[in-house]
């Protein structure tokens, strides 16, 4: 793919979601480009463009390409020094206990918390020069055997043991639908708005993380704060 497709396909994205959140009078949503397989170059030119945020699954391939895109935004082809705003890294993949440190020093956002001792591990292993990792509790809103995600029964309790950890923010909740399940997001949407109101004292309680590439416009018309997109961006997965 070259550049200027990569950055058509970028800018197509950034229009169909805002002419989606003016239909339904909605708040800002976040755009997250979801770059895993992807090359860090790939990430790079979207990063020049104006993209801020990036989603990716797999732990070492993440690090890697972190290292790699600090690299290459250290210094413009001018040789100044570049004037791209930092990347905010959000890990969206399932978590392994083993994995929690090196997630913990490396990202921005954690998507995919969906039992207690992963919350715990990443608060313990967050190093102290780090801002606050911001946290999402992964729903399996449709009880699908086959996918990871806490319970909506399970809810109450993970919340209660998050707000207790001091280095992380609990920002809110992320789905993967069943591609049966019809009313999902909107039973998120409510799921999520009956948190807020049972927990006043999660001030930062702002993002609903669901809607991906077929599906965004009807996530943003849901309520949704922030989409997962690859496929119309970067093209089909490697």
């Amino acid at each position: 793919m070259t550049q200027s497709t990569l950055i058509q396909n970028w800018q197509q994205v950034t229009q169909q979601i805002e002419a989606a959140r003016q239909h339904c009078a909605g708040q800002p949503v976040t755009l997250l480009a979801v770059s895993k397989t992807k090359p860090a170059d790939m990430i790079v030119t979207l990063a020049q463009a104006g993209q801020k945020h990036f989603g990716e699954n797999y732990l070492q391939e993440a690090v890697d390409k972190q290292h790699q895109v600090a690299k290459l935004l250290t210094k413009s082809e001018d040789g100044d020094v570049s004037s791209v705003p930092p990347i905010v890294w959000h890990y969206i993949g399932h978590i392994q206990r083993n994995k929690t440190k090196d997630i913990a020093e490396a990202f921005d956002w954690v998507h995919t918390i969906e039992r207690d001792i992963i919350a715990k591990r990443l608060d313990a292993q967050r190093p102290s020069h780090l801002p606050k990792l911001n946290v999402l509790i992964q729903v399996n809103i449709d009880h699908e055997e086959s996918k990871s995600g806490c319970l909506p029964d399970e809810l109450e309790a993970l919340i209660t043991s998050i707000k207790g950890y001091g280095n992380l923010c609990l920002r809110g909740l992320m789905i993967i639908p069943s591609k049966e399940g019809s009313d999902a997001f909107e039973r998120t949407k409510q799921l999520f708005e009956q948190i807020k109101q049972a927990h006043p004292d999660l001030p930062n309680w702002d993002t609903l993380s669901m809607g991906m590439s077929a599906d965004m416009a009807d996530a943003i018309e849901q309520g949704s704060t922030m989409v997962r997109v690859g496929s119309a961006i970067f093209g089909a997965r490697d």
